[in-house]
């Protein structure tokens, strides 16, 4: 109930002094469960690390992004437990579990530092750099902004029974086709972590950016909010080649897609969740695409939520603890802050627009 009033409180100031520039929060909007304490600068991506062996213990781990902002651990009631910060603009930030490092296996949190034109690598959950400082994305591009890493999503792959670690790059600006850069990173026998290119690939409207990439690990599937554009689906797995595969969501924002993020029901099935920056709300689609065609997706709804100029955002469908039984959807607001939804309330504005 105190995380709730102090959100009404601040989202009636924010909106009193931007009410010329922002779009207003629907009567109807869900409203958060918990509203995270504030950064120093400006809350940009979330994701989600589960603590395996006891799920209460979960955390979210968001991004700050301005220069001399960093990467914060949050416990499941908005607390910031850890930090690290004094970065070169960190953008966006995603997880990996069990990557083998130095005769042991962890967890990771990989994150874009723009203006190091670097990723960061971080042990979870204490948020420890592994990474010797940086390693450095889009090597031999002179192009402004073409070296700036924002956007970045991990897969896990494989190769001759091997698992590869896989880290898809986006940046600030890039061509039309190869916006996107794939690194496989892995740990050398000194102990020492490394990037290896592997392909470049990837569409791009040329109209603003594309900074949100999800992947679908059980599919095998990369989306990307080509801004203004629409969304782009493409494999993950390079050997499976460049190919677009959709091209959707080009009529349903009103204007910036967004955070995307993917629910999954199960092994196949769940949802397709982008932030519809500039409405207050969220699209959501089959994830399993149409049954004629698994690379149709077509809207199902959109959700008016409380997150203020939403850019990243995460989801999963784990129960972490009572207040989230079919688990949590993350969102970043204006407010230097991230909030957390209850899926279920999410879900039952989905089962009302099937009926």
């Amino acid at each position: 109930m105190k995380n709730k009033a102090i959100y009404f409180l601040f989202s009636l100031a924010l909106l009193t002094s931007c009410k010329d520039k922002l779009a207003p929060v629907s009567p109807d909007a869900i409203q958060p469960i918990v509203v995270t304490e504030q950064t120093v600068f400006d809350t940009d991506d979330p994701a989600i690390w589960i603590n395996k062996k006891e799920a209460s213990k979960s955390l979210v781990i968001g991004t700050d992004k301005e220069n001399g902002g960093g990467l914060y651990a949050y416990d499941l009631n908005g607390k910031i437990v850890h930090k690290f910060v004094d970065m070169a603009r960190p953008n966006n930030v995603d997880i990996a579990y069990d990557f083998p490092y130095q005769n042991q296996k962890i967890d990771v949190a990989v994150v874009t530092e723009r203006n190091a034109n670097a990723i960061r690598i971080f042990k979870l959950p204490e948020l420890t750099p592994i990474d010797g400082g940086g390693l450095k994305v889009f090597e031999g591009e002179t192009t402004e902004e073409y070296n700036e890493p924002m956007g970045i999503a991990l897969y896990e792959g494989k190769e001759g029974g091997t698992t590869v670690f896989y880290a898809i790059v986006g940046r600030k600006n890039g061509p039309a086709e190869d916006y996107l850069w794939q690194y496989a990173y892995e740990t050398r026998a000194d102990g020492k972590v490394e990037l290896q290119l592997v392909r470049k690939f990837g569409a791009y409207s040329g109209k603003k950016e594309i900074e949100a990439i999800a992947v679908d690990q059980e599919l095998g599937y990369v989306y990307y909010s080509d801004e203004v554009a629409g969304v782009r689906k493409y494999y993950a797995d390079p050997a499976k080649g460049d190919r677009e595969l959709a091209f959707f969501a080009q009529s349903d924002a009103k204007r910036d897609h967004e955070g995307i993020a993917i629910y999954k029901k199960d092994a196949t099935t769940g949802y397709l969740v982008v932030s519809n920056q500039q409405d207050n709300s969220i699209l959501i689609y089959p994830r399993e695409g149409e049954a004629s065609n698994p690379h149709e997706h077509r809207l199902i709804t959109t959700i008016p939520v409380s997150a203020i100029e939403c850019d990243g955002l995460e989801i999963t469908s784990r129960e972490l603890d009572p207040r989230f039984p079919q688990g949590m959807l993350v969102m970043m607001s204006n407010g230097k802050v991230f909030h957390y939804y209850d899926w279920a309330m999410i879900q039952e504005k989905i089962d009302q627009a099937k009926k």
